[in-house]
């Protein structure tokens, strides 16, 4: 029979030349791999048999039919014979097929006879062995009982029958291979001793630690800032670090991922916000950059949606105060993390309003405005008013004002000042107070083709195209708003503003909170409705008088009444004498200590009753205002002084007539009442400005410079005319520029005496030897003679 051809036949060279070399490396690992498989399997096969045939050796048991006989030698023997054993593969293969056989049969005899039936129940060619093994007597068990290991139960026709197995028992006589292994797992179990490190020790690993963390923070930072579009996802290993497990730094290297993830958002956000994709966009074939950009979108929003909310986390461990499984980071350094975790959102606020998630930043940073710890307070108010000052347009803005009056209403009112003081930051300037400002302020509009056809020339039409096609340009490349949003954004804004500003006052008058309403209705009063103007004025007026205010609220409601009559207000006829009478009145409560604060309120409130609205103010009226401010100039500190005579200079040059103070001659009949706390009533015209010769030997040189441009009449030219880095600045801004808050004058005050005068002796030199050694006999004489006693002398003053 002929030998079957194989049917595979050896590549040709030019199939070899056409195969490619992958192929070739592929194939040769292939066969190498198989090679090795093989390998494997056959070791193994020979590690399986050799242990099958050591077992088979040791736990041979001895003949039956003479258990009692013991042979020493024998065993002996066979143990040598079993060290001195060769390998499988030197063995012959009768010697290999009497292991094997060995090796069956151990699975048999090793068997508890009195846990089952045998395996073959029908085939019972040894039973005659056993009844002879029963019939043997028995004897005591000497050897020590061995460990059972408790298996499960088997069930049978009899019933259940309990399963044990003894405990084995290592054997000395082991391969190498087995001892390596268990080596291997038994250093894998145990773990190493900790080494005990003094504290110098620990501070140098630590620091070193934290080195190496710094460099793969730097590292990966880097990497992004490079080329963010191929590297976002080192974005996502540098935020993995938030969760470092490490207790020497975990709270050090937390905080540094924290600021520099805050750095790269900062730096890597593109200046639009990023809306996700359309099916039919998704579905559509792009490029490869666009889908190289679509990809890089896509991961930095989802990281930074991330990062957001282990931020948010970290401020809810923080505000919980419960401890966490992983026991890394302490509960003292809950507050750190929370600190600059708040810090880094208030960064994000500022710096990234046009981005996405902008409204969840608001809604978590609002509620710590009123938190309890001061410096995340802190914090957060002056992110807003950052905010709110460099806002331009007002969405942002909008979207906080929204969050701050929703959250102070459903607080019923209890919250912090300085969260409704963020409003005075506000740039609202303009509102829609009127309709007419959307005829005023109508948009260009081009012409059509008809009216050019009509109304212009083949040439003129050609010009004007090009010119309007310029125009739309420079449109778009200034990318900026309508007035007309603007505007619309700011009423809205404005009108929030106003809402809660008037609850507080309808319900909460005697709150924390009425002073900085007073001083946000100061600033935006011009652009409130003339509907409300009577019924606010009313309002302020019964705060006044109430009494229930201070007196720095009292000025908030003197100077947001005259806020609102010296905008929309002057069309309304009313006098409002009652509060010319009411700040009149308290001036003389302003001294040199604690209400000394309150002259700026003051200044402000003087300017805007009387300079402003001069034309409504009596001479009466302003004269009575000049004296008592001169007088009160004499009793408050030096920047104050200053203040109040750079208001008096303002107020002689707008009522000339008022000239009349520096004279002696009295006008008209009456005398002067001081006391009189009715401006217009109490005869000022009949006195002087005697303060102002007091005040010109004031021991601050700048209160002496205006004392004498006051007493030379306030004139605007010669020699006693003030400087202009005097005479252009208001009366406020003298007040804060010369300010003593950091206890020290400005410019340095001289001393009274300048001149150097010769030292005073002091002492004996002046006295002679006699007069000395006589003065200190009759010092002596009296501390002996007449000892001090001063209850006598009071005993006596007490009965006259």
């Amino acid at each position: 029979m002929k030998a079957r051809r194989n049917k595979k036949q050896v590549p040709s060279f030019r199939k070899l030349l056409k195969t490619s070399k992958v192929k070739l490396e592929n194939k040769l690992k292939n066969k190498q791999f198989k090679q090795q498989s093989t390998l494997k399997k056959y070791r193994k096969e020979q590690r399986k048999l050799r242990q099958a045939v050591k077992d088979a050796v040791s736990k041979k048991p001895f003949p039956l039919e003479d258990p009692k006989e013991k042979r020493p030698g024998k065993r002996v023997e066979r143990e040598e014979e079993e060290e001195e054993a060769l390998p499988l593969d030197m063995m012959d293969e009768d010697d290999l097929q009497l292991m094997k056989d060995l090796g069956q049969r151990a699975s048999f005899l090793t068997r508890d006879l009195s846990s089952s039936e045998p395996v073959h129940a029908k085939k019972r060619k040894h039973q005659s062995v056993i009844e002879k093994y029963e019939k043997i007597p028995r004897t005591l068990q000497t050897a020590p009982e061995k460990e059972l290991i408790h298996l499960l139960p088997i069930k049978d026709k009899s019933g259940i029958i309990p399963q044990t197995r003894e405990k084995p028992v290592t054997d000395s006589n082991k391969d190498e291979e087995d001892q390596e292994e268990e080596m291997g797992l038994e250093d894998e179990i145990t773990e190493d001793p900790i080494p005990e490190l003094t504290m110098e020790e620990h501070l140098i690993v630590r620091k070193k630690k934290l080195q190496e963390k710094k460099m793969h923070i730097a590292a990966l930072a880097s990497a992004v800032l490079s080329d963010p579009e191929s590297n976002i996802k080192k974005l996502k290993e540098l935020r993995s670090m938030l969760m470092e497990q490490d207790p020497d730094v975990a709270v050090t290297v937390r905080k540094l991922v924290i600021v520099s993830l805050m750095e790269l958002f900062k730096d890597i956000t593109p200046s639009y916000k990023i809306r996700p994709l359309t099916e039919a966009e998704k579905s559509t074939k792009i490029r490869k950059e666009t889908q190289k950009l679509r990809e890089f979108e896509e991961g930095l929003v989802s990281q930074y949606k991330f990062y957001l909310e282990n931020l948010e986390q970290m401020v809810k461990d923080w505000k919980q105060r419960k401890l966490k499984k992983s026991n890394v980071v302490s509960l003292k350094a809950y507050k750190g993390l929370a600190e600059v975790a708040v810090k880094s959102l208030c960064e994000l606020l500022v710096a990234l309003p046009h981005f996405n998630f902008h409204n969840n930043i608001i809604v978590l940073i609002v509620p710590l405005m009123n938190d309890l710890s001061k410096s995340i307070s802190e914090m957060c108010c002056e992110a807003v008013k950052k905010l709110f000052k460099q806002d331009k347009l007002g969405q942002a803005s909008l979207g906080v004002i929204k969050v701050i009056s929703g959250f102070v209403k459903g607080r019923n009112y209890d919250v912090r000042p300085e969260m409704l003081k963020t409003f005075l930051s506000l740039r609202i300037k303009e509102v829609e107070v009127k309709k007419d400002t959307e005829d005023i302020n109508k948009p260009k509009k081009f012409m059509t083709f008809k009216e050019k056809r009509k109304t212009l020339s083949r040439m003129q039409r050609k010009w004007k195209k090009a010119e309007e096609k310029l125009e739309r340009e420079l449109r778009e490349a200034e990318a900026s708003e309508s007035t007309e949003r603007k505007l619309k954004l700011h009423t809205e804004t404005l009108n929030i503003v106003f809402v809660t500003y008037f609850r507080i006052l309808k319900k909460a008058q005697r709150s924390p909170l009425l002073p900085a309403v007073l001083e946000g209705l100061a600033k935006f009063a011009h652009l409130i409705n003339v509907e409300f103007f009577d019924d606010l004025l009313v309002v302020l007026h019964t705060l006044i008088e109430s009494g229930d205010l201070s007196y720095q609220e009292s000025l908030h409601c003197v100077q947001t009444a005259f806020h609102i009559l010296s905008g929309q207000g002057d069309v309304l006829n009313i006098d409002p004498m009652k509060f010319y009478t009411h700040l009149y009145k308290t001036l003389f409560k302003l001294h040199a200590g604690a209400t000394n604060k309150g002259v700026e309120i003051v200044l402000q409130c003087l300017e805007v009753m009387l300079t402003k609205r001069r034309k409504q103010v009596s001479q009466q009226r302003a004269l009575a205002f000049i004296k008592r401010l001169s007088t009160l100039a004499l009793h408050v500190l030096p920047n104050a002084s200053i203040g109040i005579l750079a208001t008096n200079r303002i107020l002689m040059h707008a009522f000339p007539k008022t000239d009349l103070l520096l004279d002696n001659e009295s006008q008209g009949s009456g005398v002067f009442l001081p006391e009189l706390d009715e401006p217009e009533y109490c005869n000022a015209q009949n006195t002087a400005l005697w303060e102002l010769h007091a005040l010109r030997r004031h021991y601050h040189p700048i209160v002496k410079v205006f004392a004498a441009h006051l007493i030379a009449g306030a004139p605007s030219e010669g020699s006693q005319a003030l400087k202009p880095e005097f005479s252009r600045r208001t009366a406020a801004e003298l007040f804060e520029t010369y300010s003593m808050a950091a206890m020290t004058f400005n410019p340095p005050v001289e001393s009274l005496n300048s001149k150097r005068k010769d030292k005073i002796l002091q002492g004996d030199p002046f006295l002679s030897e006699d007069l000395n050694q006589l003065i200190k006999r009759h010092c002596d004489e009296v501390a002996i003679q007449f000892p001090l006693d001063f209850t006598k002398y009071l005993k006596t003053s007490l009965r006259s």
